[in-house]
């Protein structure tokens, strides 16, 4: 297993490069322990998005931030790792539905092979097998389970239902990606810290960090979606156009477009239009893509990096604060 990209300092350091490697292997294990199943169908539908891949990006934050405590990598650590991680693939289950998305990972989602009601059981499926994991570890870790749990399904809930009327749009879809990607994020950077024997004030460092870097992480997708390359994102550009799903390049376009914004204007109408080709869809996101809305969305997602990074500034100098603020930088430069 290697690390993924945006951890220079870390793949760089000859003692904690490798045993992070080394933890991740150990998760990765008990990740297909802890989803295997006795009927061989849950078995299957479980495994599907387990084995298609993924960065492990959650459950490197609890390792990593595990090593700002006296007692890193431990078991209690890398079974927090496995809850996040299942925790996540359980979402992506739900996600896919409620998007209609085709393709996962490079895989079919688990609703094309199975049919919507059977990818959203599997989902609750592993939710279930996270929660009880979870349950050994204690109450403390079973109280940051649960109100993540929440968030995540206030955040899907109030995307499903929109802004409420008088509501900024861009501070309504600020609110739910928080609740759906940077809660998540958190938690991991907190159980880590917290099982890693890390005192109080680091593990509330490590909440402020994830939840900010969260956010950034998910605004750079909807960034990518319009600016990524096919070959290096693994989706079309322009896929969450075609799905309506709303991401802050859009709404940016939106509210320039109603300051009275000419240019803004006309590309919103190519976005707005009938997408169903990808012909259309090449032009939409083209005009997206060139227009200054875009530009604006990045330096959106880089001021909520800098906010990441400024975070840690409490905790002193370590190969893991570097790594963190180099992953921070790097989740807004990346182009897939």
């Amino acid at each position: 297993m290697v690390l993924p990209p945006g951890f220079a300092p870390l793949a760089q350091d000859p003692v904690l490069g490798p045993a992070i490697v080394a933890g991740l292997e150990k998760v990765e294990t008990q990740l297909h322990e802890a989803i295997a199943n006795a009927d061989p169908f849950a078995d299957a539908t479980s495994r599907h998005l387990l084995e298609a891949g993924g960065k492990r990006v959650r459950p490197l934050l609890v390792l990593l931030a595990s090593h700002l405590g006296t007692d890193p990598g431990n078991a209690d650590v890398r079974t927090a790792a496995v809850v996040v991680e299942l925790t996540h693939l359980a979402t992506l289950y739900h996600d896919d539905v409620m998007d209609s998305a085709p393709v996962r990972r490079g895989a079919p989602t688990a609703h094309e092979v199975w049919g919507n009601s059977v990818a959203v059981l599997t989902g609750d499926l592993i939710f279930a097998r996270a929660s009880s994991l979870v349950s050994v570890l204690g109450g403390e870790a079973l109280g940051i389970q649960a109100r993540t749990f929440e968030r995540l399904v206030l955040g899907q809930l109030n995307e499903t239902v929109g802004p409420a009327d008088g509501e900024d749009p861009i501070e309504h879809y600020l609110s739910v990606i928080a609740g759906k990607t940077g809660s998540l994020i958190a938690a991991s950077g907190q159980l880590g810290a917290l099982f890693g024997g890390a005192d109080a004030q680091t593990v509330e460092i490590m909440v402020e960090y994830g939840e900010k870097v969260g956010v950034a992480f998910q605004l750079a997708d909807d960034v990518i979606d319009v600016a990524g390359l096919k070959d290096k994102s693994g989706k079309t550009p322009g896929t969450d156009l075609r799905e309506g799903v709303p991401t802050l390049p859009v709404l940016l376009l939106r509210r320039n477009a109603a300051e009275g914004d000419a240019e803004a204007a006309a590309v919103l109408k190519l976005v707005d239009g009938d997408l169903t080709s990808d012909e259309a869809l090449a032009v939409a996101v083209d005009a997206l893509r060139g227009n200054r809305a875009t530009a604006q969305a990045w330096e959106v997602a880089r001021s909520w990096a800098a906010d990441a990074v400024a975070a840690l500034d409490p905790m002193p100098d370590s190969v893991v604060k570097a790594s963190l603020a180099a992953f921070a930088e790097a989740v807004v430069e990346r182009e897939a």
